[in-house]
C-alpha cells in the first residue's frame, strides 16, 4: 500500500460536465479506481470517487438495467461485431478485471461483453468492480451486459462482505450507497441468448412452473401451481416461462411459486441424468447430460455458457473437472456443449489456510460467422495484490456457497460477522 497522504494524480472525479459519460471520463475512472485502491486507505476512496458522483451511476445504470427483459437476445451477427466477449465471476478482483479488459480489448462498437455475475463479495474491491462495470453499461448499454449472479442478492453480501465493505468505504453515506447498488441487483437480467444459439446464465438451467387445474369450485376455475415438486415431477423450464419469472427481489426464493430466477442463479450441473434438487445448496437444482441435450435441441442451441463454481466449490466434488484453467466442459451432447467459465484467479482472495488452489482465470471469445465456436483465453492473477484485509470472516464462513442458512434469510435475521476491512 502506498502513501496515504500522497494526492491522487487524476483528482476527485466529478460527473462530466457534458452530462453523459464518455470513454475519456471511463478511462479516468479506471485509473483513479486503481490508483486509490494501490495508494489509499477503504476509508478514503470518497476523496477520489465522492459519493454524489457514485450514486449517480448507480441510478443511471439502475435505470439502463431495469429497463431490460429477463432474457436479452443479443444479434451480433447483424451488427458486423467482431466478437463477443463472455467473462465468469470476478469477486471484486478489481486489477483481474482491468488486465482481462485491456486483454480482451475493451467494449466498442466492434465488441460486445456479457458478464455472467458475482462481481462482488470475497474480494476487497466489490464495490469499485461492479461501478466500473456499471458506468461501461451505461456508457456502452447496447455493447456491455451485465447479468446477475448468485451473490449480487442482499443475504450473500451481508455474509461475504461486500456491505461490510461499502460501509467500510463510505461511512455515514454508506447505507445510501448499499441501497442503492441493492437496486441495481433487482435489476440485473438473468440470462441472455447470443446469435440465436448461446445461452448464458449464472448458474444454468431452471424448472418450468407447472401450472395444473384443480376441481372448480363455485363456478370458478381453480388454479395450482407445482413448486417444491419432488424430482419425477420436475422439468425443464421454458424460454417463455424465463421471460415471465420476477426478477426483481433481493433474494431469490427457495420456496413458493418464482423459483426460476433461484434456480437460474443457483443451480448446478452433474454428470448423473435427469433434473433434482440441489440438495448441497438448499435451492436450485442438479442437471445432467440429458438436460443440456434437450434444452439445446429444444431452443436450436449450441452452446450453454455458465458460471458460479470457481475452485473451491469443484474441489469438493469428484463428478466434475476441477477450475484450475479457470474453465471446464461439463456436457458434451449430440448439439452443443455446456461449459463453466470462472475468471477470477488465484480465488479466493482470502483463505485461511496456506495451500492456496492457484487457479487460473479464463474468458470466452465467440467470434463471426456463427458465434458458436468458443475461443478460450486463460490468464494468471495480476501480484502482488495490495495489502487489504477482508471485508468478512473468512475464517469462520463456509468456505463456499453450499448449505446457506436459508431460513435465515427468509426471516429476515441479521448475520455477525468480523469486518475491519482497514488495510494493513
Amino acid at each position: 500500500m502506498g502513501d496515504p497522504s500522497a494526492a491522487c494524480p487524476h483528482g476527485a472525479l466529478s460527473w462530466p460536465s457534458c452530462g453523459s459519460l464518455t470513454l475519456d471520463w471511463i478511462r479516468n475512472l479506471t485509473d483513479i479506481l486503481d490508483w486509490s485502491s494501490r495508494n489509499l486507505p477503504p476509508s478514503d476512496l470518497p476523496s477520489v470517487l465522492p459519493s454524489q458522483v457514485l450514486v449517480r451511476i448507480l441510478l443511471a445504470a439502475s435505470d439502463v438495467l431495469h429497463k431490460e427483459p429477463n432474457c436479452v437476445r443479443i444479434h451480433p451477427e447483424k451488427e458486423e461485431l467482431r466478437s463477443v466477449v463472455v467473462v465468469g465471476d470476478v469477486h471484486g478482483q478489481l486489477h483481474d478485471v482491468l488486465f482481462l479488459l485491456e486483454d480482451a480489448g475493451f467494449p466498442g462498437e466492434d465488441r460486445m461483453f456479457v458478464f455472467n455475475g458475482d462481481y462482488v463479495d470475497r474480494g476487497a474491491w466489490g464495490l469499485e468492480t461492479f461501478v466500473l462495470l456499471l458506468a461501461w453499461k451505461v456508457f456502452l448499454p447496447d455493447r456491455v451486459f451485465l447479468l446477475r449472479g448468485n451473490h449480487e442478492s442482499k443475504y450473500c453480501t451481508s455474509v461475504y462482505g461486500f456491505e461490510n465493505e461499502v460501509t467500510a468505504k463510505y461511512g455515514d453515506q454508506g447505507k445510501q450507497v448499499y441501497r442503492k447498488c441493492l437496486r441495481c441487483f433487482e435489476g440485473l437480467p438473468l440470462a441472455t441468448i447470443i446469435a440465436d444459439c448461446v445461452y448464458t446464465a449464472h448458474g444454468g438451467l431452471f424448472r418450468s412452473m407447472n401450472v395444473t387445474s384443480t376441481k372448480r369450485s363455485k363456478g370458478k376455475k381453480g388454479r395450482k401451481i407445482v413448486t417444491n415438486a419432488d424430482s419425477s415431477s420436475l422439468k425443464l423450464g421454458s424460454l417463455e416461462e424465463l421471460s415471465k419469472a420476477r426478477r426483481t427481489v433481493l433474494d431469490p426464493p427457495w420456496e413458493g411459486s418464482n423459483l426460476i430466477p433461484g434456480d437460474v442463479l443457483w443451480s448446478d450441473p452433474s454428470l448423473d441424468l435427469g433434473l433434482s434438487p440441489n440438495n448441497e445448496r438448499g435451492i436450485g437444482l442438479l442437471w445432467g447430460p440429458d438436460c443440456t441435450e434437450e434444452f439445446l435441441k429444444k431452443n436450436q442451441f449450441k452452446l450453454i455458457i455458465r458460471s458460479h463454481e470457481g475452485p473451491d466449490a469443484r474441489f469438493k466434488r469428484h463428478d466434475l473437472s476441477g477450475m484450475d484453467e479457470g474453465y471446464t466442459i461439463d456436457h458434451q451432447v449430440e448439439s452443443g456443449k455446456l461449459i463453466t467459465l470462472f475468471s477470477a484467479p488465484d480465488y479466493p482472495q482470502f483463505q485461511a489456510t496456506k495451500e492456496r488452489y492457484n487457479n487460473r482465470g479464463a474468458y470466452i471469445v465467440l467470434q463471426p460467422p456463427d458465434f458458436a465456436t468458443p475461443t478460450f483465453h486463460t490468464f494468471d492473477a495480476i501480484k502482488p495484490r495490495p495489502q487489504v484485509k477482508a471485508y468478512y470472516d473468512f475464517e469462520e464462513v463456509i468456505d463456499s456457497d453450499e448449505e446457506l442458512d436459508w431460513r435465515s434469510m427468509d426471516s429476515g435475521s441479521s448475520i455477525q460477522v468480523v469486518t475491519t476491512g482497514q488495510t494493513e
